[in-house]
């Protein structure tokens, strides 16, 4: 009798917030690319917005109440967001961010989110500015670049210790002269 113990992945299924309406945040968004809750103003947002718009960036921006359980609701948020609206989605709470984007790896989203993230309900505007700021900034320094100028380096460096150790030693080796031979019979 065999056994198998193989097993299938199964993918979670996408856990948005609590009281999260997606199709309330999708029709808000229509106007200006600012979903956020009653009450909450969308202006200061919908200007930074319109500003990322103009530099080349798709953005949508949504705002939900309070931190949900997990961070990665947020994530799911945005994707299911984004799965719609396309570009770049942000989702922001109180303290967390959660993003999605078509057009940025997601390595540059989190270093963007690093910066905003824990800014409090109060600063949402600063937040969204900083990650927009840091998704307009040139791509970092290239590691592959640095990487190939150290070996060059290093490879010289050895190059040049190798060819100056063999002219030192045939400089230094000792000249026979014709009464050091051996006669040879």
């Amino acid at each position: 009798m065999t056994v198998s113990h193989t097993q299938g992945f199964t993918p979670m299924l996408a856990e948005l917030p609590p009281n999260t309406d997606l199709k309330a945040i999708l029709r808000d968004l229509a106007d200006n690319h600012v979903a956020a809750p009653k009450g909450r103003e969308q202006d200061g947002l919908a200007e930074i917005v319109a500003g990322a718009r103009d530099h080349g960036i798709d953005l949508n921006i949504v705002v939900v109440p309070g931190n949900p359980g997990i961070e990665a609701n947020l994530r799911d948020l945005a994707t299911e967001v984004g799965k719609e609206e396309h570009g770049t989605v942000v989702v922001f709470s109180d303290d967390w961010i959660g993003t999605w984007s078509d057009t940025y790896a997601r390595a540059r989203l989190e270093w963007a989110e690093d910066k905003s993230k824990y800014h409090g309900p109060e600063r949402t505007e600063q937040a969204a500015q900083t990650l927009v700021n840091r998704l307009e900034a040139p791509e970092g320094i290239s590691w592959t670049l640095i990487a190939g100028v150290l070996t060059a380096g290093l490879v010289a460096i050895i190059v040049g210790l190798y060819f100056v150790k063999s002219r030192r030693a045939a400089a230094t080796a000792p000249v026979e002269s014709d009464a050091d031979r051996e006669p040879v019979a």
